[in-house]
C-alpha cells in the first residue's frame, strides 16, 4: 500500500477557563479556542477501516478540553505546551500543531484575539 500521511485538523474547540496573568483573569476566568493539527500516516487506518489505527479525534477533543480546564496557567505559551506534549506523546500523531487563541486578553487596545501557535514533533 503506498503511504497515505495526512492530517487530522481540529478548529475552534472552546474551553472556559482560568488562565491569565492578572488578578481578574484568575478570578473571573475567560473563553480560549484550541486548534490542533495532527500529522501522521493513516495508511493502517484506511486499509483496515479502523479507529484503532488511526487519530481518535473524540479522544484528543476530551483530553485537550481536560488539560484546558482542569489545570491554571499564568501563560497561554505554558498551556500550548502541555496540550502539545499529550498529543505527540499518547496519540499516533507524528507532529502536532497546536495554537491557543485567548479572545478576551486583556490589552490596552482592542484586538479580536492574541495567540500562541507551537509546533511539536516526535522525535522517537
Amino acid at each position: 500500500m503506498i503511504p497515505a500521511c495526512g492530517k487530522v485538523v481540529i478548529s475552534g474547540l472552546k474551553v472556559f477557563a482560568y488562565h491569565g496573568c492578572t488578578a481578574e483573569e484568575k478570578k473571573r476566568g475567560q473563553t480560549f479556542f484550541i486548534d490542533i493539527e495532527l500529522e501522521g500516516d493513516f495508511s493502517a487506518a484506511i486499509e483496515n477501516d479502523d479507529l484503532n489505527r488511526t487519530i481518535d479525534y473524540n479522544r484528543v477533543v476530551s483530553a485537550v478540553h481536560e488539560i484546558a480546564a482542569g489545570e491554571r496557567y499564568d501563560l497561554i505559551e505554558t498551556l500550548t505546551g502541555r496540550i502539545g506534549e499529550y498529543l505527540v506523546r499518547e496519540t499516533a500523531a507524528s507532529r502536532a500543531v497546536v495554537r491557543v487563541r485567548k479572545p478576551e486578553a486583556p490589552l490596552e487596545f482592542e484586538v479580536k484575539e492574541v495567540a500562541v501557535e507551537m509546533v511539536f514533533e516526535d522525535n522517537a
